[in-house]
C-alpha cells in the first residue's frame, strides 16, 4: 500500500513506527523534556537509532485540561524543530501534529511531509486546502470536540455500534477532504483510541479494526501509554503502561493496521518486527 506525501511515496509494506516528539511544556508523558531545540534533536537522534520511520512533531497538548495554544506560540515550538530535523536528516519522514492550517503550511514549507490532524480537519477547514496545495500526506483522526475536550469522556456518547459511529464520522471527514481536492491515496485513517472514547469504545475499535481497514485507506494507531491501556491493565499509571502499549500495537498489526504512533520506539519496533516475521499478511 502506498501513502502519497509531500516528500514522496511511502510504501507501507511492513509495520511503520511513528515516534512522538512533543515540544510542549505540558505533555502528559514527556512533561516538556524536549521543548528545547537541542533536546528535541537529541531525542530524535535516539528515536531514529531505535528504528523510527516517521517523527511526529507536536506543539499543542491534547491531555485533559490542557490550555489552548496560540498560532504564534505553536509556530515557535514546532517550525524551528521541523526545519532543524529536515536539515540534519534530509531523508527523514516528518509529520506535524496540528489542528491549525497556518502551522501545517509552515511545517510543510520547512520540510515536513505529513499533516497529522487530530480533528480530521473539523477545527480548521483551511487544513484541507493546505493539504491539497502542498501535496501533504494526511492523518485524519476520529475525535469529538475541541482540542482541550478530546481526551475527556464528556462526548463519549455512542450507539450500540460505536465502531459504526466512528466509521461514519470518519467517512464524513474523508468526503470533506476529497471535496477540497485531497487525493484519497494521501489519506491515512486513525480511529482515535482514547479520544472521546471510554475504554470499551477503544477496545471495540481495536477488536473490529477490520471494518475500518475495509474503507481501503492505511490505518494508524496511537495507543501509547493511554488511559485505556492503564484501565485494561488493572489501573496502572502512565509509567507502567509500556507492556500494554506493545500488546495493543501487536494486536493492531495482526488486525491490519500499518502505522503505530508511540513514545517508546525501540520496544515497539522490536515487538512489531517479530510480529511481522511470524504473522504474514498481504500489504
Amino acid at each position: 500500500m502506498i501513502w502519497r506525501t509531500a516528500r514522496g511515496d511511502v510504501h507501507l509494506n511492513r509495520p511503520y513506527v511513528m515516534g512522538i516528539l512533543n515540544t510542549t511544556p505540558d505533555s502528559f508523558w514527556d512533561g516538556g523534556r524536549f521543548a528545547a531545540l537541542d533536546r528535541a534533536i537529541e531525542r530524535v537522534e535516539a528515536m531514529v537509532a531505535d528504528g523510527a520511520d516517521i517523527i511526529d512533531v507536536g506543539g499543542e497538548s491534547t491531555r485533559p485540561g490542557a490550555e489552548p495554544v496560540s498560532v504564534k506560540d505553536e509556530h515557535g515550538r514546532v517550525v524551528p524543530v521541523v526545519h532543524a530535523l529536515a536539515d540534519r536528516w534530509p531523508e527523514l519522514i516528518i509529520s506535524v501534529d496540528t489542528v491549525k492550517a497556518d502551522i501545517a503550511r509552515a511545517a510543510i514549507e520547512h520540510g515536513a511531509a505529513i499533516i497529522n490532524d487530530v480533528s480530521a480537519f473539523r477545527l480548521d477547514p483551511r487544513m484541507a486546502e493546505v493539504a491539497n496545495e502542498t501535496g501533504a500526506g494526511v492523518v485524519l483522526m476520529h475525535s469529538r470536540g475541541r482540542v482541550h475536550e478530546m481526551a475527556r469522556y464528556a462526548m463519549a456518547d455512542y450507539s450500540d455500534d460505536p465502531v459504526g459511529d466512528i466509521i461514519r464520522e470518519l467517512q464524513e471527514r474523508i468526503a470533506a477532504a476529497e471535496s477540497a481536492g485531497v487525493q484519497r491515496d494521501s489519506i491515512v485513517l486513525d480511529p482515535g483510541l482514547g479520544f472521546s472514547k471510554r475504554t470499551e469504545h477503544s477496545v471495540a475499535a481495536l477488536r473490529e479494526l477490520d471494518r475500518l481497514i475495509a474503507l481501503g485507506n492505511p490505518v494508524l494507531l496511537g495507543p501509547s501509554r493511554k488511559r485505556f491501556i492503564g484501565e485494561l491493565s488493572g489501573g496502572l499509571p502512565a509509567e507502567d503502561r509500556l507492556p500494554g502499549t506493545i500488546a495493543a500495537c501487536v494486536a493492531g498489526w495482526t488486525k491490519g493496521a500499518h502505522i503505530f504512533r508511540v513514545h517508546d520506539v525501540r520496544e515497539v519496533r522490536r515487538a512489531l518486527d517479530v510480529a511481522a516475521a511470524v504473522y504474514h499478511r498481504p500489504m
